[in-house]
């Protein structure tokens, strides 16, 4: 069963008690005033292939022996 996300919702706020609703209500309102941030992927399509392969394989193996390990004493 494919049940719309809005009506979910809607069936969802209507056991809860009122003041859990206020909450939703306030946080579906701060999402809809949260600004948009960052640079479209379509924007940086023109950097596509621009570092050198040599260095992609050296960033590629740096990557691969300095994640798996751990520094206990980093923290």
């Amino acid at each position: 069963m494919n049940i719309p996300i809005i009506d979910e919702v809607i069936e969802q706020l209507k056991v809860m008690p009122q003041p859990l609703q206020r909450q939703v209500l306030e946080f579906v309102r701060s999402l809809v005033k949260a600004e948009v941030r960052g640079t479209p992927g379509q924007h940086l399509l023109r950097f596509a292939g621009s570092i050198p392969a040599d260095d992609l394989q050296l960033m590629h193996e740096a990557i691969k022996q300095d994640c798996e390990r751990v520094d206990t004493d980093e923290w």
